[in-house]
């Protein structure tokens, strides 16, 4: 479940339940594992925004048509609890260190993403699914919290399954 969509397209802050993904392929199509660009509100004013990459890491549990993503920055955020490195990449033409937010998850729709930048390598993409995990959990107006254990999707084994249940918490 995601709140207050913006009017003018884009990502939104996401409330509800992460089914982590990695499934990138290079089809023009925004898929989870791979950083795309979108219009992303400003927390202080949410009319007001800027288009920037965000790695999507996900899919809405409750509906597979809401991608779930992260936002990248290119700003140095050493030191900041909520920022995580994610290095270089093809995502960043001009090859700075990139920083994924961990704190903040955006639900998008795949017409609400501009273009697909590059794929996320799987190993940076299963860090930063198993970090988010431990700060993201929705809380406040609007947030859900299920009230039942068992999986949003048939059940899955390994590390993406662990993750998956972080966010469901």
């Amino acid at each position: 479940m995601s709140v207050e969509r913006p009017e003018r397209g884009g990502a939104w802050d996401f409330r509800g339940r992460l089914q982590p993904e990695y499934s990138p392929q290079r089809d023009g199509d925004p898929d989870p594992g791979e950083v795309v660009w979108a219009w992303v509100p400003y927390r202080e004013d949410p009319s007001q925004g800027k288009d920037r990459p965000i790695v999507v890491i996900g899919r809405d549990a409750d509906d597979p048509g809401i991608l779930v993503a992260l936002m990248l920055s290119s700003k140095d955020h050493d030191g900041d609890a909520e920022w995580w490195s994610i290095g270089t990449g093809a995502w960043d033409g001009a090859g700075r260190e990139s920083w994924v937010r961990l704190d903040r998850p955006l639900a998008v729709t795949e017409s609400g993403v501009r273009r697909e930048g590059a794929i996320l390598p799987k190993e940076v993409f299963l860090d930063v699914v198993e970090r988010a995990g431990r700060r993201a959990v929705p809380t406040g107006p609007g947030a859900t919290r299920p009230t039942q254990t068992t999986p949003a999707a048939p059940q899955r084994t390994g590390l993406l399954a662990r993750l998956g249940r972080l966010f469901r918490r």
